[in-house]
């Protein structure tokens, strides 16, 4: 891998920028693995590079039945943050965040980290005390969060509006001031170059159609588009299709999918300088670096594996921004999505071994995957390298729904899901 650097692009820029190498091959598939991850998101490419980095496990191939970052990871918006109540999702998601702070010097490429502070409304006595117990309980685990009051609100985001006559009045808000954006492709991309220098075989439009056991019951390898590939540990990252491939092992996991949407404006000069979120309206907005406004709905009512979604949610989420902003009424809209977000009954992830000996899952983020990434990453490479959690993700296990330690995050998910 060609290390980048303002020499290196003076240097090329001196012949018109024709000395670049590809980004990553797209190797054959070999007939044989140590380690599959199946999809090619943040998450699973994320993997792969600390399989290869912090473990020394290179023989590994990530498989991807579309194109990289294709999925969720290009289907967000882009939102960092760590404040989450209890002990255990603070611990993952602000492990993140610390690794967020340096991905683009570890990565050798500009993730195009932005802290610039993620703001959530309260917009009644319930949301004031449930976001001071946020912040309370953020302390005492060393993340930063604090209250601010309407006037102090708008004093950090000025086209917000804290007009009294409003629908739903802003009574204060919670800030965690190391929150912020990210640009996603670049995350990917990032993570599939570094992956890559280390030996890791991308495979793109390669679904993964069956996972093979042996007569133990151990993993022994999948079946793809593209034929048998053997291996002995497979980690699925597949988000949204997370139950469909656990199910082709034989493994049930308590997820329902269902279509999250997004859209954003045309572009303006930068007008809008952090993240602001609302939970009692479900919208969420941000600006891109390209100025566009990038605006953010609560999950559709229903199961489904769509990515486009309901009309009627856009126009929700669109009435409740102009509520909190109306300086951005007479904005035009240029373009809607909707990825498939993965959502187990407590609304906390999933990071562990399965009953299968070497089946690994990493999934049910919900509208939380895009932020864990380099930490979610992390810990789950940690997982399938050395067949036991890392402390970190210890919590996050299959078990809990039977034994009844449940992560209940609902209520800091900061949109309807």
């Amino acid at each position: 891998m060609r290390k980048y650097s303002v020499f290196a692009i003076a240097r090329e820029a001196l012949r018109g920028h024709r000395g670049w190498p590809e980004q990553w091959s797209s190797p054959e598939p070999k007939k044989n693995y140590d380690v599959i991850i199946v999809g090619a998101g943040g998450h699973g490419l994320g993997t792969a590079y600390y399989l290869a980095k912090e473990h020394g496990i290179t023989n590994v191939a990530v498989l991807e039945k579309g194109w990289l970052g294709g999925g969720n990871t290009g289907r967000n918006t882009t939102i960092i943050r760590s404040n989450y109540l209890y002990d255990e999702s603070a611990g993952i998601y602000d492990h993140s965040v610390r690794l967020w702070d340096g991905l683009s010097q570890d990565l050798n490429y500009n993730v195009m980290y932005s802290p610039r502070g993620v703001m959530m409304l309260a917009h009644n006595v319930h949301d004031v005390q449930v976001f001071k117990r946020h912040i309370h309980a953020n302390r005492l685990n060393g993340v930063d969060n604090e209250w601010l009051t309407p006037e102090e609100a708008k004093a950090f985001c000025p086209p917000l509006n804290i007009s009294r006559e409003a629908r739903y009045p802003v009574m204060g808000a919670a800030l965690q001031r190391r929150g912020g954006t990210a640009r996603h492709d670049a995350v990917a991309w990032g993570y599939a170059r570094a992956a890559a220098a280390r030996g890791v075989d991308i495979i793109q439009n390669c679904e993964v159609t069956g996972i093979n056991r042996g007569p133990d019951g151990a993993v022994t390898g999948v079946e793809t588009t593209r034929g048998t590939i053997g291996a002995k540990k497979v980690g699925v990252v597949a988000a949204g299709h997370s139950s469909v491939l656990m199910q082709m092992a034989g493994v049930q996991v308590p997820l329902e999918s269902y279509p999250l949407q997004a859209l954003v404006s045309e572009p303006v000069k930068p007008v809008f300088p952090c993240v602001v979120m609302s939970n009692t309206v479900h919208a969420y907005i941000s600006q891109s670096d390209k100025g566009e406004l990038v605006i953010g709905a609560g999950t559709d009512q229903y199961t489904s594996y769509s990515q486009t979604g309901g009309l009627h949610i856009i126009q929700h989420t669109l009435d409740a921004i102009c509520e909190m902003f109306p300086i951005f009424t007479r904005m035009k809209m240029l373009r809607s999505w909707g990825g498939i977000v993965d959502v187990t009954p407590d609304r906390s992830p999933i990071l562990a071994k399965t009953p299968v000996s070497g089946l690994y899952v990493n999934c049910g983020w919900g509208t939380g995957g895009f932020k864990a990434t380099p930490g979610s990453a992390h810990v789950f490479a940690h997982t399938v390298a050395r067949d036991e959690p890392h402390p970190v993700n210890a919590p996050f296990t299959l078990e809990r729904f039977r034994n009844g330690r449940l992560i209940d995050e609902a209520a800091a998910a900061a949109v309807a899901h």
